[in-house]
C-alpha cells in the first residue's frame, strides 16, 4: 500500500493489512490530511476502506478516471509510488469531497449480496449442466449441488431480509410497495446504492449509470449512451423494468410511447429502469409509499 502526502513531503509504503494500518496512523500522526484519495480496487481497497471509514476523510475514485488525470497531465510512467503522489494530486486539484461514512453493518449486508450473485451463478451453471448429463450418478450429484445451493441461499435471504429490517425498515417497506420490486430487489437496491432517498433525479440516475450520455461536436450528432455508474444496481432493476413495462399502467403507457416512436425495445427499457430508480428515490426522499395516480 503505497502512500504519498505531497503537503508534508512524504511518503512510503505499507503492507495492505492490519499492521500495515497502524503503521499508517503511527506515520499520520496528529496532522490529519485533509482528504484521502484511493483507487477502488475490489478485495484490495476494502479492508482499507474499512478500516478508516469515519477515521479519515476518504474519497474513493474510479481507476480508470485515476489514468485519464494522470494521461492529461503528461504522466506516461505507471508505479505504484507514481500513482499515489498522482492521486493525491488530482485530490488537490479537483477539489474534491469525502464521501459519506459507510458502516460496517453495510458492508457486511455487500458481502452477504455478493454471496447471493456467486450461488445464482452456480445454480444456473449447475441447471445448464443438468440439461446435457444422462448418467444417473452424475445427474444425482448435480441435484443435491443444486439442492445445497437453494438452502443457502435461502438463509442468506433470510439473513439479507432481516438485517435490512432491523437497519431500514421504512425504506425497505416503501420499495416493496412500488409495483414489480419485492423483496429480494428491495434490499438489492438498498445495498447497492444506501445514498438512496438523499439525491437529487439526476444525481441517482448518474449513480445507476442509467444517464444518456450525449456525443455531438458541431454538426454530427452521434447516439446518446450509458455508460459507467453501479452494475449491480443497474442488474437489479432489469426485472422490474420488464414487469412494469408490461403491466404498470404509468410505465406502460412510457414503454409503449417509446416504441410508437421507434425506440429501440433496450432503450425503451433502459429509460423505465432509470423512472424505477428516481421513482424509489423520490418516494423514500419524502417518506412514503407508491399510490396508483387516479384515473
Amino acid at each position: 500500500m503505497d502512500v504519498a502526502w505531497p503537503r508534508a513531503d512524504k511518503s512510503t509504503r505499507f503492507t495492505n493489512d492490519r499492521e500495515g494500518f497502524v503503521a499508517l496512523k503511527r506515520w499520520l500522526g496528529a496532522g490529519l490530511p485533509e482528504l484521502v484519495v484511493y483507487e477502488a480496487t475490489g478485495a484490495y481497497h476494502s479492508a482499507f476502506e474499512l478500516a478508516f471509514s469515519g477515521q479519515l476523510p476518504l474519497h474513493k475514485i474510479n481507476p480508470l478516471q485515476a489514468r485519464r488525470f494522470a494521461q492529461a497531465c503528461g504522466l506516461r510512467a505507471k508505479t505504484d509510488k507514481v500513482d499515489a503522489a498522482m492521486l493525491a494530486a488530482m485530490g488537490a486539484t479537483l477539489d474534491m469531497e469525502p464521501d459519506p461514512v459507510v458502516s460496517k453493518e453495510h458492508y457486511e449486508l455487500k458481502e452477504l449480496q455478493i454471496e447471493r450473485t456467486a450461488l445464482i451463478k452456480d445454480r444456473t451453471r449447475l441447471k445448464n449442466r443438468l440439461k446435457t448429463q444422462i448418467l444417473a450418478l452424475t445427474r444425482r450429484q448435480t441435484k443435491a449441488r443444486l439442492a445445497q445451493i437453494e438452502r443457502q441461499l435461502k438463509a442468506i435471504d433470510g439473513e439479507i431480509e432481516t438485517r435490512i429490517e432491523q437497519d431500514r425498515p421504512r425504506a425497505l417497506d416503501i420499495l416493496k410497495s412500488i409495483p414489480g420490486i419485492g423483496s429480494t430487489t428491495a434490499a438489492a437496491i438498498l445495498i447497492e446504492c444506501p445514498e438512496i432517498g438523499s439525491l437529487g433525479r439526476k444525481q441517482i440516475a448518474s449513480l445507476a449509470g442509467l444517464a444518456p450520455m450525449t456525443r455531438q461536436s458541431g454538426q454530427w450528432r452521434g447516439t446518446a449512451f450509458i455508460q459507467g455508474g453501479r452494475k449491480f444496481l443497474r442488474d437489479a432493476l432489469y426485472m422490474p423494468a420488464l414487469v412494469t413495462s408490461k403491466f404498470n399502467p404509468d410505465m406502460a403507457a412510457k414503454y409503449k410511447a417509446m416504441r410508437r416512436e421507434r425506440k429501440p425495445e433496450k432503450v425503451a427499457l433502459t429509460a423505465i429502469m432509470r423512472k424505477l430508480i428516481e421513482l424509489a428515490n423520490t418516494l423514500i426522499k419524502q417518506n412514503r409509499t407508491w399510490t396508483q395516480k387516479p384515473a
